[in-house]
């Protein structure tokens, strides 16, 4: 609070620089896609602090089901840029610095917004992963600066990649982090993304910050990058077989195995049925709550309610019948249809879904078979 109402009036001088700080991606699923901060520096005063819009408060009220609900309060913070630089050499991972070209009257205003946007009263912000983060917050900040006069040109490296490509991007695709992203998501980030929507990751901030120019003056808007810590190479372990291709396979082994020793003696693993019905009716229900009930914008359209069909929780009751009703066994042929829905879905491109989940689907799809087979015989 002190340091806010003084720097208020700090004016900087010819010395001040600000610049732009590219963090690169961290080992754990929340440090998976990188991180952006503003540095403002001015030896003359002493000054080298950085401003960056990641924060967030796990001790907050309802912080949990408020990120479910996509109602997350993210803010803006600040540190001494030493303290700032040792944390992610700690956590070893590269941090690039781009000093953006700006005009005194322009480092000043930036300045100035910084000062005025960490107060408490405006420091938070709703999050959103595409539209409102740490890296678009970076693009946003500056085009304010300089009154939407930045003209950004694709980088040399720029390809055409969905929403959930540029995810994945960054992300083992055989990984539990992906998987869930892969569910949780729904149709519409598999659309195209235009050209500047790429900068929701930090890592394009900086590439579209190296290309762009400024409209009045078509200069550079980046007068100079370096990299203040390079990350030193580590031994990446394999852990195949705690992925889910491998877990789920196994899983899929299984209920496979249990519908042959079925077919060949002619019965029915009641348990079996029951397990899967419940489990993939109770995942086909949070995922109708994430596409009608929360405000994330990437969860609509979310065709993995295909294979998680939420009525199946409904319909449980008929599996502890000895014989069942016809319409049981019409609702089961119509979830082998819904397999082969999702797999047409999948080759068209109208959604991508998570590889771990193959074998799953094609043990679900050997089961529902087996059991329109038993109920018909």
């Amino acid at each position: 609070m002190c340091f806010t109402s003084y720097a208020q009036d700090i004016i900087l001088s010819e010395q001040a620089k600000i610049s732009v700080l590219t963090i690169a991606p961290g080992t754990s699923l929340n440090d998976a896609f990188g991180h952006n901060a503003f540095r403002i520096q001015d030896p003359s005063i002493n000054l080298d602090k950085t401003y960056d819009y990641g924060r967030f408060d796990f001790e907050a009220p309802n912080f949990y089901l408020n990120f479910a609900k996509g109602k997350l309060n993210y803010a803006l913070g600040q540190s001494n840029f030493y303290d700032f630089l040792r944390f992610y050499i700690y956590q070893n991972r590269t941090v690039e610095e781009q000093v953006l070209n700006l005009s005194q009257s322009e480092k000043q205003q930036l300045y100035d917004f910084l000062i005025n946007n960490y107060k408490p009263e405006n420091r938070n912000y709703l999050y959103d992963f595409f539209f409102d983060n740490c890296a678009t917050k970076i693009k946003d900040v500056v085009n304010h600066t300089l009154n939407n006069q930045i003209h950004f040109e694709t980088p040399d490296t720029f390809e055409n990649a969905s929403f959930r490509a540029l995810i994945q991007n960054n992300l083992n695709r055989n990984s539990w982090g992906s998987l869930g992203i892969d569910i949780a998501l729904g149709s519409v980030i598999d659309k195209t993304a235009p050209a500047e929507d790429h900068m929701f990751l930090p890592k394009n901030i900086y590439s579209f910050f190296n290309k762009a120019t400024l409209k009045t003056t078509n200069q550079a808007l980046v007068k100079q990058s370096s990299v203040l810590y390079k990350q030193k190479d580590t031994t990446k372990s394999s852990a195949f077989f705690t992925s889910p291709l491998f877990i789920l396979g196994i899983v899929s082994l299984l209920i496979i195995f249990v519908t042959y020793k079925d077919y060949r003696n002619q019965s029915q693993s009641k348990w079996l049925d029951i397990a899967l019905f419940a489990i993939t009716g109770i995942i086909g229900v949070l995922l109708l709550l994430l596409w009608f009930a929360t405000n994330h914008t990437g969860t609509h359209q979310n065709y993995n309610l295909l294979w998680a069909f939420a009525l199946n929780l409904v319909v449980i009751g008929q599996l502890y019948k000895t014989k069942v009703s016809a319409w049981f066994i019409r609702y089961i042929k119509l979830l082998v249809i819904l397999l082969c829905l999702l797999t047409l879905h999948w080759i068209i491109g109208v959604q991508v879904f998570a590889i771990g989940l193959i074998p799953l689907m094609m043990a679900l799809f050997i089961r529902y078979i087996y059991l329109v087979y038993h109920y018909t015989h």
